[in-house]
């Protein structure tokens, strides 16, 4: 997995501004033989960092601060594990969930959930995040009233090699692309449309460049694409995201490092459901418990599932078997105050 410098994880969080108990981005020491973490504390006091990512070749720390009034912090990361502040800028938009750099860590992309848009910030040598360069509208509606009665853009996902962007838009139904140019500008270069009332929540891309995986919120799915040269998406599939009863929301979407096996969490049932990727789509291979009913993200970390369960108020760590793909019963529950992502580092 990449960004496992020095064993270092950062949990972000929601603090009282998002209704949630925490204080800010949390960093922990994980031990790489049991997959354990011991808690270094709070290395960083800011509201609702939601969601985290890294710098591609810098010790730099993103967040998204999941406000009304939505901002996106930047620290550069010590030996540590603390935080140094770089600067906080303004996304430009209501309730950033998700950011992202691009592969040469000269951009950074973040969604703006509430508002549905999408904002650009150069980065520079420092990593540190510039005013923006952009600021994208969605317009348009779904299927679902009460959810999508607007867009609603959930996830940014950028080319790993190159310089064109996916965003994953909940409230429309839609996986918009664009490329960027060097001015930090975005162009528009195609749309996907998803059957009504998908909900598309966040997208994973496999390791071999030519597949990717869509959650589906509303509907619980997993859609199952082709990557094609021009950076659409193809439709190959559709499969369930669980097989439990009751409410299934599905939450983070992610592959494994070997490319072998699928991971989603589902809120609601409480559950990691396994899928094999050896086939045209993927096929549902088990589903665990997490312990709790909200997992929120998931990530595998050096053979183990970690799971941030937002609303217990801890991340769970799961034992992967190298075999099967399937985590075991859970070996760490660690008390973590409305954990949404775990981050390595």
């Amino acid at each position: 997995m990449s960004g496992e410098t020095n064993g270092i994880v950062h949990i972000g969080c929601y603090t009282a501004e998002s209704g949630g108990r925490g204080t800010g981005v949390v960093a922990a020491r994980r031990d790489p033989a049991s997959g354990g973490l011991d808690v270094l504390g709070v290395v960083a006091s800011t509201p609702s960092p939601s969601f985290l990512a890294r710098h591609p070749r810098l010790p730099v720390l993103y967040a998204v601060n999941e406000l009304t009034e939505g901002t996106v912090s930047a620290w550069t990361i010590r030996d540590d594990g603390s935080l140094t502040a770089l600067g906080v800028r303004s996304t430009g938009g209501d309730s950033p969930c998700h950011l992202a750099t691009d592969a040469a860590g000269e951009f950074l992309y973040v969604a703006n959930y509430g508002s549905g848009s999408v904002s650009v910030h150069p980065l520079d040598p420092s990593g540190a995040p510039g005013e923006r360069t952009d600021l994208v509208r969605h317009t348009g509606h779904g299927a679902v009233p009460d959810r999508q009665e607007g867009p609603h853009a959930h996830m940014v996902s950028p080319d790993p090699t190159g310089t064109s962007l996916f965003v994953v838009d909940l409230g429309t139904d839609s996986v918009h692309r664009y490329r960027r140019d060097d001015a930090g500008r975005l162009h528009a270069t195609g749309r996907t449309a998803t059957r009504p009332g998908t909900g598309p929540r966040h997208l994973t891309r496999h390791p071999d460049g030519r597949r990717a995986f869509l959650a589906g919120e509303l509907d619980a799915s997993v859609t199952a694409y082709d990557l094609d040269g021009a950076d659409g998406l193809t439709e190959r599939g559709r499969v369930a995201a669980s097989d439990r009863s009751g409410p299934v929301q599905p939450s983070e979407i992610t592959v494994g490092p070997d490319g072998r096996f699928l991971y989603l969490a589902n809120r609601g049932v409480g559950t990691v459901s396994v899928f094999d990727l050896d086939g045209d789509l993927p096929r549902y291979v088990a589903e665990v418990e997490t312990t709790g009913d909200w997992p929120r993200h998931i990530t595998v970390l050096g053979g183990h599932l970690y799971v941030s369960e937002e609303r217990s108020g801890v991340v769970v760590v799961l034992p992967v078997d190298p075999a099967t793909g399937v985590p075991g019963p859970a070996t760490v529950r660690l008390p973590v105050a409305s954990p949404t992502c775990v981050l390595g580092s």
